[in-house]
């Protein structure tokens, strides 16, 4: 029997196209920035969506502002990161647990242990510039008590690197890449779909 893949995603592929569209007339509006802060900061530690989604947005929606969007994207993601490792450190008990079994990565804390043991930058720098959860890294950083410089600069250079590359991408290709979009958007959404996926398979991949 043959499978049609684009039928079964049907309907994730119409609420993505709303989510897109609506998405993309907010990014012009004058609180499309707190937004996108927020975003950032909360997908650190317990928000599902990553704020790639808004970048993008708001970068194909005025390109000339597209260091300041990626540098508030950075600032927001770091500092959001910075509550996901207060509450590996004081609160795993109670809202830690909570939220590393929302996203079924029980099995990946001890393991990220034995990760950090080995080398704590290099696992925090790959989380933050991949697909990688990066709140189960920001969250386990604190239970494992990593230094906070090394979660600090290993988020700056991996976030950083990761949103200013998309930005200044759009920058330059803006409108190559939205006309892509719009005439691939079922491709580029189906792409989106295993992206997102891949990136909590890849998590317990990278740990072993």
């Amino acid at each position: 029997m043959k499978i049609d893949l684009l039928y079964i995603l049907k309907a994730p592929l119409r609420w993505i196209r709303r989510l897109y569209d609506w998405t993309l007339h907010w990014a012009r509006t004058k609180q499309a920035p707190y937004a996108l802060f927020l975003t950032a900061f909360s997908e650190s530690s317990f928000f599902p969506i990553p704020p790639d989604v808004l970048l993008i947005a708001m970068v194909v929606a005025n390109r000339k502002k597209w260091f300041r969007n990626a540098a508030i994207c950075t600032l927001g993601s770091v500092l959001g990161a910075l509550l996901g490792y207060f509450i590996g450190w004081s609160l795993f008990e109670t809202v830690g647990k909570l939220i590393v079994q929302t996203y079924n990565l029980d099995a990946v804390v001890k393991m990220l242990g034995e990760k950090y043991a080995e080398n704590a930058f290099l696992v925090i720098f790959t989380a933050a510039f991949t697909p990688i959860p990066y709140k189960a890294i920001t969250i386990t950083a604190g239970l494992f008590k990593i230094p906070l410089v090394t979660l600090v600069i290993a988020s700056i250079v991996g976030r950083a690197g990761r949103f200013f590359l998309v930005a200044g991408a759009l920058r330059l290709f803006g409108k190559k890449i939205s006309d892509s979009i719009e005439k691939y958007f079922d491709i580029f959404s189906i792409a989106f779909l295993l992206l997102a996926a891949g990136g909590f398979f890849a998590l317990k991949y990278f740990i072993k």
